[in-house]
């Protein structure tokens, strides 16, 4: 069992910057890779940025590239997203995930553990 709790959301002015962090505590952190989803209210689950088990590979959707960075940290067992120049098209929950299958947090159903997510409101 894998427990992730996110912190860092909230309310940020367009053109701002939020950090969200998600700590996970229970098995080995470095066996998963990990991914921000995000939800828009009434739609699916979107992968947002994934990062490989070593942090060595990362992936980025295309509306997020450039203004997102995701990193983490093995010793501490934390995964972080930077999110600057923040778009009110940017507000929604964000979910931090957890993968022990190679190559797949970014397939929702191959995600092992979710957090309970974060609220980011991006106001114009």
């Amino acid at each position: 069992q894998v427990l992730l709790v996110e912190s860092g959301g909230g309310l940020v002015q367009a053109g701002g910057s939020l950090r969200l962090s998600c700590a996970a505590s229970g098995r080995t952190f470095s066996n998963y890779a990990m991914g921000w989803y995000r939800q828009f209210p009434g739609k699916e689950r979107e992968i947002v940025a994934a990062i490989n088990r070593s942090g060595g590979s990362t992936y980025y959707i295309r509306s997020v590239k450039g203004r997102f960075t995701i990193a983490r940290d093995n010793a501490k067992n934390m995964v972080y997203l930077q999110m600057n120049s923040l778009k009110p098209e940017d507000t929604a929950v964000y979910y931090c995930a957890a993968s022990a299958t190679v190559g797949q947090v970014t397939t929702q159903g191959r995600v092992d553990y979710w957090g309970q997510g974060a609220q980011v409101t991006v106001s114009s």
